[in-house]
C-alpha cells in the first residue's frame, strides 16, 4: 500500500518470491546484516585465541563451538527466509534492523561467555533475533497461502524453542551443558520439520551468493586477526615475524581459492539441502578459528602465554583440516573432480601431522599451496581435453 506514487510501500503482503528469479542478488540490507555479524565473529575468534594461548584449549573449544552456533544459526535462518520472502517494505526493514540489534547484543555477550561461562547476554541477543524471525514467519503465513502450513510450523517451532532458551537461564549449572545440546538440536530440527509441509521458495543462486559472502567475511576476520598480531610484534621490535605473516597469508589465500575455485551448487532436495546448509557451520567456524590459530602462533613466536609448541601448531592445523574436509564433502565430491577430490582428504591428514614437526604453520602453508597447485593443474588439463573440470562419472 502506498500513498505516493513511486515510493517504497510501508507495508505489502509477504508474497513468496520466485525461486528461479533472475538476477537475484544480495541487497544492501543483507550486506549490512552480514557486516554487523562481523563483530560477533571477531569476538568469538578473540575469545578462542585468548583461552588457547593461556593453555585452556579444551574449555576454549567448547565455548567457541557454542558461541559460534548462536552466531551461525541466527545468520543462517535470516538468510534463508530473506531468499524466499524479502518484500523490502518498511516493516520488513525494521524487523531486520531489530535482528541486527540482537546480533550486536549477542556479540556483546561473547567475552563474558568465554571468561565466566555465562551465556546470559548471548541468549538475550539470540532470542531477540529469533523472535523477530517469528514476526517474519507470521507475516509469511498471512501473505502466502500456498506455504501457510510451513510458515506456521516455523513460527510455532521457533517460538517454542526460544522459550526453552530463556528457561535454560534458570537451570542449575550442572544442567547447562546437556540443556544446550538439547535446545540446539531442537533448533536444528525446526526447518527439517517445517519444510516437510512444503518447501519454501528460496533461490539457489541467491543462497550460494550469500554463503559465499559470509565465507569472505570470516576470511577477512582471519586477515584482520593475523595482521593485528603481527603488527603488535613488529611494533615491539620483532621483525622476524614477517615470514610467519607471509605463511599466514598463503593459508588465507589458499582457503579462499579452494572454496571459490568452482561454481557453488546448492542441492534442492530437502535432505541434501539441509546437509549443505548445516555443513557450512564447520566451514565458517573453522575458517574463523584459523585466525585464532595464527594469532596463537604469533604469540608463541613472541614467547607470550602458556601454550606449548605442539598445541600452538594444532591451533592452526585442526581448523584448517576441518575446513578442507568440509569443503571436500560439501563442494568438491558432489562435482566428481577426480584427482582433486582425492587430494583433499590426503592433504587434510598431512595438515594434522604438521604440528608434530618443526615450523607447523609453514608446513601447513606449503601443503595448502600444493593443494591449490593440484586444483589448477587438474582444471587446465580438463580444459585442454574439452571437459568442464570434472572427471567422467555416472549422472
Amino acid at each position: 500500500m502506498t500513498t505516493t506514487r513511486g515510493l517504497r510501500p510501508w507495508y505489502r503482503p509477504m508474497v513468496a518470491r520466485r525461486p528461479d528469479e533472475a538476477h537475484r542478488s544480495a541487497t544492501p540490507l543483507e550486506l549490512f546484516f552480514d557486516l554487523c555479524f562481523v563483530v560477533a565473529v571477531a569476538q568469538a575468534a578473540a575469545g578462542l585465541h585468548h583461552d588457547v594461548v593461556e593453555g585452556h584449549a579444551g574449555d576454549a573449544t567448547v565455548s567457541y563451538l557454542r558461541v559460534f552456533f548462536a552466531i551461525w544459526w541466527a545468520w543462517m535462518n535470516v538468510t534463508w527466509f530473506a531468499s524466499a520472502y524479502d518484500t523490502d517494505d518498511d516493516v520488513y526493514r525494521i524487523t531486520t534492523l531489530v535482528e541486527i540489534a540482537g546480533a550486536l547484543v549477542l556479540a556483546a555477550g561473547v567475552p563474558q561467555a568465554f571468561a565466566e561461562g555465562d551465556f546470559t547476554t548471548i541468549t538475550y541477543g539470540y532470542v531477540v533475533i529469533r523472535l523477530a524471525a517469528v514476526v517474519q514467519w507470521t507475516r509469511a503465513a498471512a501473505g502466502d497461502p500456498a506455504h501457510r502450513r510451513t510458515a506456521r510450523r516455523y513460527a510455532l517451532g521457533v517460538a517454542v524453542v526460544q522459550a526453552g532458551w530463556l528457561a535454560r537461564l534458570l537451570l542449575p549449572v550442572d544442567w547447562l551443558g546437556p540443556s544446550f545440546l538439547l535446545l540446539a538440536l531442537a533448533d536444528l530440527l525446526v526447518p527439517a520439520v517445517a519444510e516437510r509441509a512444503g518447501t519454501t521458495p528460496w533461490n539457489p543462486r541467491h543462497i550460494a551468493e550469500r554463503y559465499g559472502l559470509f565465507t569472505l567475511i570470516v576470511l577477512g576476520e582471519v586477515v584482520l586477526a593475523t595482521s593485528v598480531a603481527v603488527q603488535t610484534g613488529v611494533d615491539a621490535g620483532q621483525g622476524e615475524l614477517w615470514p610467519l605473516a607471509a605463511a599466514g597469508a598463503v593459508i588465507v589465500f589458499a582457503l579462499w581459492w579452494l572454496y571459490f575455485d568452482r561454481p557453488v551448487e546448492v542441492p534442492t532436495r530437502l535432505r541434501a539441502t539441509l546437509v549443505w546448509g548445516y555443513g557450512h557451520y564447520l566451514i565458517f567456524a573453522a575458517i574463523a578459528a584459523v585466525g585464532s590459530g595464527l594469532w596463537v602462533a604469533v604469540d608463541r613466536e613472541r614467547h607470550l602465554g602458556h601454550v606449548g609448541g605442539v598445541a600452538a601448531g594444532y591451533a592452526t592445523a585442526v581448523p584448517v583440516a576441518v575446513c578442507l574436509l568440509a569443503v571436500w564433502v560439501l563442494l568438491v565430491r558432489p562435482q566428481r573432480e577426480g584427482p582433486v577430490s582425492a587430494a583433499f582428504p590426503v592433504i587434510a591428514a598431512l595438515v594434522l601431522l604438521a604440528p608434530l614437526g618443526p615450523a607447523p604453520v609453514y608446513v601447513v602453508a606449503a601443503l595448502l599451496f600444493a593443494l591449490v597447485a593440484v586444483t589448477v593443474v587438474a582444471r587446465r588439463r580438463a580444459t585442454r581435453t574439452g571437459g568442464r573440470g570434472r572427471t567422467p562419472g555416472p549422472p
